[in-house]
């Protein structure tokens, strides 16, 4: 069995009892963390698939580690300039272990029965009056000395 889940803005393929490093979680080391935002469930053969996620799935995980990742090197250099920059980081992880990937959510024909059993939204169909409308036409003429006179016709 096996999850399809989001963690911290990207997703991942996660099975039981493995262990994953993730972009920095909130919470101590020992915690409990659930994720919601299950996509994709694959349970010996029967997919179940989210639009765009399963109502109900839940994925649990724990806590391990807070660490940081190898060191990024930044290098920045314009040639016959003199300008060299050098900058770096570490970037911070969360170590987990997938404990539980519970399947509670609706089959995937469950979602299409629920649409229609909503109402239906009446129909408001608007009337067209039948009332003539005038358009005006403005025409620019002009005269000898140059200037501009604007009529109305209508």
């Amino acid at each position: 069995m096996y999850a399809i889940v989001e963690i911290a803005g990207q997703q991942f393929k996660v099975r039981k009892d493995q262990q994953l490093y993730v972009h920095n979680l909130g919470g101590n080391a020992g915690d409990q963390v659930r994720f919601d935002n299950v996509m994709l469930i694959d349970n010996g053969g029967k997919v179940n698939v989210g639009a765009p996620a399963i109502d109900g799935a839940q994925v649990t995980a724990k806590v391990l580690q807070h660490l940081k990742g190898d060191k990024i090197v930044v290098f920045k250099k314009k040639r016959r300039k003199g300008y060299k920059v050098k900058n770096g980081h570490r970037q911070h992880f969360t170590e987990i272990l997938i404990e539980e990937i519970k399947e509670n959510g609706a089959t995937p024909g469950d979602d299409k029965v629920a649409r229609k059993a909503e109402p239906e939204k009446e129909e408001v169909t608007a009337e067209v009056s039948e009332e003539k409308t005038t358009t005006e036409v403005e025409t620019t003429e002009t005269s000898d000395d140059g200037t501009a006179n604007a009529n109305k016709e209508g």
